[in-house]
């Protein structure tokens, strides 16, 4: 076990998708105001590691078909949300930003490349098990360590929200986000 969860906690802790948005939600809108979007993260990622233990992860790598529509999906998304971070304007005008939801959070686990591959990977570390506990262990391993995954990077990114007070400061550090965001789209295919 003490294999799983560090091979988990280095897969969820680099930088990818959910490192950028926690970290630029938590310098956004706070800590506090984060954590929907963060437990949307640990559900979601728990969900995904869950399906990946009773097989889905195997059907994504051999239907091809599915991992390109999963790979259109989530590319797209992972677009629109840099679109929206490059966007990001004043602080006074940003009275219709919001978080993102739990459910949203949930949902963009199940396209977020980076966690379907590390979970794709995690199954070597329980190949042992049979189906129902391979996926418990992963799910219960996943969902345990990225919540202090999460827990840190949105921590970190409210460290930040000084920072967001200066017009200048914030739109360079979303740019930056969203930037990262869209390299990541394009990693999607590779």
């Amino acid at each position: 076990m003490a294999a799983l969860i560090g091979f988990v906690f280095f897969g969820l802790f680099s930088p990818g998708p959910n490192v950028i948005l926690l970290t630029a939600s938590g310098a956004r809108f706070g800590f506090r105001a984060t954590l929907p979007h963060l437990f949307g993260v640990v559900l979601g990622v728990g969900i995904t590691a869950f399906a990946t233990g009773l097989g889905l992860g195997w059907l994504v790598q051999a239907v091809p078909a599915l991992r390109i529509v999963l790979s259109l999906v989530a590319a797209g998304w992972i677009l629109w949300i840099a679109w929206g971070l490059w966007r990001v304007g004043p602080l006074r005008q940003c009275a219709h930003e919001r978080p993102m939801r739990l459910v949203e959070a949930v949902f963009f686990q199940w396209v977020n490349p980076k966690v379907w591959a590390v979970a794709v990977a995690a199954t070597a570390h329980v190949h042992m098990l049979g189906p129902w506990a391979k996926a418990t262990a992963l799910a219960l391993t996943f969902s345990g360590v990225n919540l202090f995954v999460c827990l840190f990077w949105a921590f970190a990114g409210s460290l930040l929200s000084t920072l967001m007070q200066d017009d200048r400061a914030r739109m360079v550090f979303m740019r930056v986000m969203a930037v990262g965001l869209a390299v990541f789209s394009v990693l999607v295919f590779l």
